[in-house]
């Protein structure tokens, strides 16, 4: 299957990331926009306010090329405010709402962001760390309940006094930056991710093309706008003049009720969330009819449990692939038709995109179709690079392409297949094993709610795989059951040298597992 027939090269307008938002507000005003608890947008309201916001920072001093950090749940404001930054040519950083006065400190200086858009509940975090953020000149509060204070501005009187019509207009480049993302990495502190206008375009763009969304459709978003899986999901409804049904986090009766009473027609989810829908004994009360597909990403998922969610739900599952460097998405399963769905697979390649599998030891060597290597990925969603690391990003973006650290493969049909991380891949004597894979297999076990693998020294084989598995509540499982599990459905050296049940396995926000943890845990053990 050639990529380029079945994803044809798009045409893109050379425009900058806010007008994403104008595009969708001029074809369709009426349409509504978003939906957040009591409140409903439409495109021509939520433009509105986006450009009395944009005035009203600009008003505050804020200009073109400035940072600006986004630090909130999902909610209407955070939108606004995404948008707003870009009209005036700032650059958006998202935090996690779950940091601490740590990481919002030092994510605000190593941006020198200049203001924050800060949800009510965490102004007390900010407000602990202002007097070690020398470039942070402005705190505006959104969200119930805003009380300003000395150094806090309300993010309803800023726009209160604002025009709904465009500010002055900024000279954007579409190579300039719009959104400086910090990538969670598994070592070291976070990297910011420089996302240019270009970028977040033309993905918005390959996405909105390889879902083929359209106007009428519904999106349940619970997945967090500070994640690029988010900030995909919310530049491409936008666009396209789809609705967003939002909510702040995941809860499941709440999410079902929403899909149902809204008539959601596009689920996006990451594996945590499929795993307890799939093993939720309330899930056939929902009706679901609504949905066309259901998407999921930001982690692998298992082959088995997409399955079991298409035989409860009959929604088919498609598994994406991409990464925060790439703004986010590279590779997805088809839609149109479920026969070319392979759901072990991270999919096809998304349009005007290409890739490439090198050896791992020198990463200069292509492989062919089905050898094991580095995942290399080309295209213009590709980020300009790592802020101010300009080591990290010779390392990562070579020749145009960018290495993602991923092992795994691509068939004779364009299909990738992602094994695991380079980095956190297994050498037991020699041989590489991929955790991913194991892990994949655990929880097929009928009595297995989750797992995870990691590498433990071993003073003959170098490593062994190590599992950590979740029992499902009210079964009896042994460490040999699953030993005996996995013997005969992988190769002998991938066959778990030790097991461990846990109540929880530590994972990332968007679902990835994080086997750092893991690993300091069983070095604290020794």
């Amino acid at each position: 299957m050639s990529p380029e027939f079945f994803r044809p090269p798009l045409d893109y307008p050379r425009i900058a990331y806010d007008q994403m938002l104008s595009h969708g507000a001029e074809r369709y005003p009426e349409n509504v926009a978003v939906v957040f608890r009591d409140v409903s947008l439409t495109y021509r309201e939520l433009d509105a306010l986006t450009n009395r916001f944009a005035r009203a920072l600009a008003a505050l001093g804020v200009a073109r090329g400035d940072r600006v950090c986004v630090l909130a749940p999902n909610c209407p404001e955070y939108i606004i405010g995404f948008y707003a930054i870009a009209r005036v040519g700032a650059v958006a950083s998202p935090m996690n709402p779950s940091y601490r006065e740590r990481e919002i400190e030092y994510q605000l200086n190593d941006t020198e962001a200049v203001a924050i858009v800060v949800h009510t509940n965490l102004v007390p975090l900010v407000d602990a760390v202002r007097v070690r953020t020398p470039h942070l000149k402005h705190v505006i509060a959104v969200g119930p309940g805003q009380s300003p204070g000395a150094f806090v501005r309300s993010f309803t009187d800023l726009i209160a006094s604002q025009p709904a019509t465009p500010p002055a207009p900024v000279a954007i480049q579409e190579d300039d930056l719009v959104a400086l993302p910090y990538s969670s990495g598994t070592t070291g502190l976070p990297k910011g991710v420089m996302i240019s206008h270009k970028n977040l375009v033309t993905n918005n763009m390959q996405f909105v093309a390889c879902i083929r969304m359209r106007e009428s459709d519904r999106l349940m978003l619970f997945l967090p706008f500070y994640h690029i899986y988010g900030t995909m999901l919310m530049g491409a409804a936008v666009y396209t003049g789809a609705t967003c049904v939002l909510m702040e986090r995941f809860e499941p009766v709440e999410c079902l009720e929403l899909v149902q009473r809204h008539r959601v027609t596009l689920f996006f989810v990451v594996p945590p969330v499929l795993l307890l829908l799939s093993n939720w004994p309330e899930l056939s009360k929902y009706d679901l009819s609504s949905l066309r597909t259901t998407m999921v990403g930001a982690a692998p998922v298992a082959p088995e449990l997409a399955r079991r969610f298409r035989q409860l739900t009959g929604v088919p599952v498609l598994q994406g692939y991409g990464m925060t460097e790439a703004s986010p998405l590279t590779h997805v399963n088809p839609v149109h038709d479920e026969s070319l769905n392979v759901v072990d697979s991270a999919g096809l390649l998304a349009h005007d995109t290409a890739h490439r599998v090198v050896d791992i030891e020198t990463g200069e060597r292509e492989l062919g179709p089905g050898e094991l290597g580095e995942i290399c990925i080309r295209g213009p969603q590709i980020m300009r690079g790592y802020w101010r690391a300009p080591e990290a990003t010779a390392a990562a973006l070579r020749d145009g392409w960018y290495y993602s650290g991923d092992i795994g493969y691509v068939d004779e049909r364009g299909y990738l297949y992602i094994r695991d991380r380079k980095k956190e891949m297994i050498k037991f004597k020699g041989f590489g094993i991929a955790p991913a894979e194991i892990e994949a297999l655990l929880v097929e076990h009928p009595a297995v709610a989750d797992a995870a693998v990691i590498g433990k020294p071993h003073p003959e084989a170098g490593e062994i795989p190590k599992a950590f598995v979740v029992k499902k509540k009210g079964q009896d499982l042994t460490a040999a059951d699953v030993v005996a599990f996995v013997k005969g459905r992988l190769a002998n050296y991938k066959v778990p040298g030790e097991v461990e049940f846990v109540d929880a396995i530590p994972k990332t926000p968007s679902g990835k597992i994080l086997r750092r943890v893991l690993k300091e845990q069983e070095l604290g053990k020794r």
